[in-house]
């Protein structure tokens, strides 16, 4: 069997290489050699792959060095595409990778890319790096391949095997072989995709299409809100009928759902489309952060609570529950908004490293919750597990307001919730 290289080692790329080194010869490439380290020392602080996996992945061998993946006959491009400060895609990552890759392209190599991109973004981005890099043609020297990723960071179910997969070739005939290369991992079973744009639009859509759901139940909640209804007891009533779609308002952040949109969108734009929905379902969901910090002030004021120099605890920063992963949070939105209203916040987290969001956010993360009856309100921001297990009664001991922005909590321990 042809051999692979995984090009990134990151949430997308590590599961990927793993799944493949159990059973055929895969180079793990990476360019920060601290994850190489980390990963030979047999673990994942990612968490998306177990030990035990990383031990049972007995045909996978890392490297950051590009001479030797040169022998490889498969490539397979895993790097973000996030966005920069003008919410505009960057493609950096991307280019970047391809650039390796062009360097120790050979004739009959298979270029495949798995992140997230726009419609036309391989063939017109991508493809013409290769062949610059390689001096090599596009379905004459090497071939191409798209398969989207579809991993949900922390998601201990839906886990990279038990996914269908969207595959798709520069040919008919590559776009077999692609397809046949994932069903050896991926026991869901493959849709191969009539092209490359195909599988492209698919994978955006996607997220999009989530992120258009949520930022629809979050207006829903800032309606109900004004109007004196709960939003989850709507929601649950709603939910009875069998077609309605179980969404619930809140925090949209990430390296897909708050992102992905932002790609379409663009792309849109340049063959001459103004997309109204899709953005106006960004702009809200980004608007979440500053509307409950916001509400919290309001409650603060109408219990005649001061709020200069007051101090809050914020738990959570990561973009989602049960998951290290802090990349494009939006409850750092909820933290900048207090701060700017002169209240002191503490910030609690027991899945995110405190280096990582120093070095990310310039922000320091609180180790432990020390004297709760100190707090003048508390926002349970992420919908870890280990808040479910606080007191919070000890918080209401000095009469703190409590907003649950996930409604995980009784409803008559909370003062507010989305």
């Amino acid at each position: 069997m042809k051999t692979i290289a995984v090009i990134g080692l990151g949430y997308v790329g590590l599961p990927l290489a793993v799944e493949f080194g159990k059973i055929r010869n895969v180079i793990g490439f990476e360019i920060k050699q601290d994850r190489i380290d980390e990963l030979l020392r047999g673990h994942d602080s990612t968490l998306e792959t177990t030990d035990e996996d990383l031990k049972e992945a007995i045909h996978l061998s890392y490297t950051t060095n590009i001479e030797e993946i040169r022998p490889v006959q498969i490539y397979i491009i895993a790097v973000p595409t996030p966005t920069d400060k003008n919410n505009r895609p960057d493609l950096t990552p991307l280019i970047k990778a391809s650039e390796t890759v062009g360097k120790v392209l050979k004739d009959g190599d298979i270029v495949i890319y798995e992140s997230t991109v726009y419609p036309g973004a391989t063939e017109e981005d991508c493809v013409p790096v290769l062949e610059r890099f390689s001096g090599k043609k596009m379905n004459q020297h090497f071939y191409v391949g798209y398969s989207p990723e579809r991993i949900n960071p922390g998601d201990k179910v839906h886990t990279l095997t038990t996914i269908k997969k969207v595959t798709s070739g520069s040919t008919p005939e590559i776009g077999v072989e692609v397809d046949e290369l994932y069903r050896q991992i991926i026991k869901a079973g493959t849709h191969l995709a009539t092209s490359i744009k195909v599988a492209e639009a698919a994978k955006v859509i996607e997220n999009s299409q989530r992120d258009i759901n949520i930022a629809f139940v979050n207006e829903l909640s800032k309606i109900f809100n004004l109007m004196g209804i709960d939003t989850l007891e709507v929601l649950e009533a709603a939910g009875t009928k069998w077609n309605f779609l179980p969404f619930r308002p809140g925090l949209v952040g990430g390296h897909c759902i708050g992102v992905d949109p932002f790609y379409l969108a663009q792309k849109a734009q340049e063959v001459g489309y103004h997309p109204e929905i899709i953005l106006a379902g960004r702009r809200l969901n980004d608007s979440m952060g500053s509307y409950v910090a916001t509400e919290m002030v309001k409650l603060m004021v109408k219990a005649g609570k001061p709020v200069k120099g007051s101090k809050s605890l914020m738990l959570g920063i990561t973009f989602k529950e049960n998951c290290p992963d802090i990349r494009n949070t939006r409850a750092l939105d909820i933290y900048h908004e207090l701060r700017d209203y002169d209240i002191d916040v503490d910030i609690y987290d027991p899945w995110a490293s405190p280096a990582e969001v120093m070095h990310e956010y310039g922000v320091a993360i609180v180790s432990e919750i020390n004297n709760p009856e100190k707090y003048n309100s508390v926002v349970l921001a992420v919908a870890h597990d280990e808040f479910k297990a606080l007191d919070f009664n000890d918080f209401k001991k000095n009469g703190a307001i409590i907003y649950d922005v996930k409604s995980i909590l009784p409803k008559e321990i909370v003062d507010a919730r989305l």
